[in-house]
């Protein structure tokens, strides 16, 4: 079983899949390409992170859509994976680009939303290409790889963050715009129109051995390629409302951006300067929709399915075991994963929260102390 200390959606299981490729973007005249075999219903999925896109503007009744761009492109930028030459550690310039992404500026003070796959890997720096051509060594302060986010800090002051949207009045049909960095630097912040294809999609694949679930994923048709992870979906006020993580590669057309609402928490504890220190409750959960699927045969009308507690986890010490069914926390109530991980995101590690249980149809309540 992976390990993850959170609620999340990676286990070691075995699930018909689809065939997922994960590229990993080089930037320079050549290229290293990772391959992450994902199997799912036939068809594939890639991780993005480089490939060339092109786009047609046209006139919005109000405001222009090159006027759109405009002011969203200076909070763009690209995010460089530097891994280290074991021999050469201390002499950057001996240090091997390998990989060209992309990401959005949240906060004046240097914070940065990207995709989590991009942003952390062992003995890799990160260096932020800004709009204005200037770099910086960039921190990752927080992830999360259930939601394929991150959080990287730079050391740079008055930046121009981007306007923060909600994607939970997103609607199918709704025009949307994303920017990324596809090809590396030659083709950086391309930006591509489509429209929302579809909302709450769930996505399942296998990468290092681990089963990925990637639930609640906005779907659109913009394209977006290799190069485009950890990009920003805006809508036609220039707001963000997803970032983008993922495509299906059988299909045209089919890409996936993680809802901006997700992480909403985490942005407003930046904008009010506080510590991101994430709270763990160490279980795995899934929704209704997710668990008729699996193994379990479990058929629930409301709640979280709990999968699996990590041993000695904050959830494992309060009781909280395999096969309960998560009915509300604090009074809140959970119908989706993306409802309990918002909610925790809000708190700090030494909180306390209270869960209302159904256990073999027994309803209990237990108290949770948040590591």
């Amino acid at each position: 079983m992976y390990n993850y200390q959170g609620y999340g959606m990676r286990k070691k299981k075995s699930w018909p899949f689809l065939l997922v490729t994960f590229l990993i973007a080089v930037t320079g005249s050549y290229f290293v390409q990772t391959y992450l075999t994902v199997i799912t219903s036939g068809e594939e999925v890639k991780r993005l992170s480089n490939e060339v896109q092109y786009s047609n503007f046209q006139v919005v009744e109000e405001r222009k859509l090159t006027d759109v761009v405009e002011d969203v492109m200076q909070s763009v930028v690209g995010i460089s994976m530097l891994k280290a030459n074991e021999e050469s550690i201390f002499d950057i310039s001996l240090t091997e680009k390998w990989g060209l992404g992309t990401g959005v500026i949240v906060s004046e003070d240097g914070y940065i939303l990207t995709n989590q796959h991009l942003a952390r890997s062992a003995n890799t720096r990160l260096i932020v290409n800004l709009e204005n051509g200037e770099t910086a060594q960039g921190k990752v302060i927080w992830c999360d790889e259930n939601v394929d986010l991150a959080v990287v800090k730079i050391d740079k002051k008055n930046l121009v963050p981007a306007k923060i949207g909600n994607s939970d009045n997103l609607k199918i049909g709704e025009e949307v715009l994303a920017i990324g960095n596809p090809l590396g630097v030659e083709f950086q912040r391309t930006t591509t129109k489509g429209i929302v294809s579809g909302l709450n999609r769930t996505l399942q694949f296998e990468e290092n051995g681990n089963t990925v679930l990637m639930e609640d994923l906005i779907q659109t048709d913009a394209s977006i390629n290799t190069g485009n992870s950890g990009g920003p979906l805006i809508n036609l006020s220039g707001e963000v409302v997803g970032i983008n993580t993922v495509k299906i590669t059988s299909a045209e057309g089919m890409g996936f951006a993680v809802p901006i609402d997700i992480v909403l928490p985490i942005l407003n504890k930046i904008e009010n300067g506080k510590k991101i220190k994430e709270a763990k409750l160490g279980m795995f959960v899934y929704d209704k929709e997710i668990v008729k699927y699996t193994k379990s045969n479990k058929n629930i009308e409301k709640g979280l399915y709990v999968t699996d507690v990590s041993k000695l986890g904050a959830a494992d010490k309060a009781g909280i075991r395999k096969g309960d069914v998560l009915i509300s926390v604090d009074g809140v109530e959970l119908d989706k994963v993306t409802d309990l991980r918002r909610y925790i995101y809000e708190k700090e590690v030494g909180d306390t929260v209270s869960f209302i249980i159904n256990r073999n149809n027994r309803i209990e309540n237990l108290k949770v102390d948040l590591k």
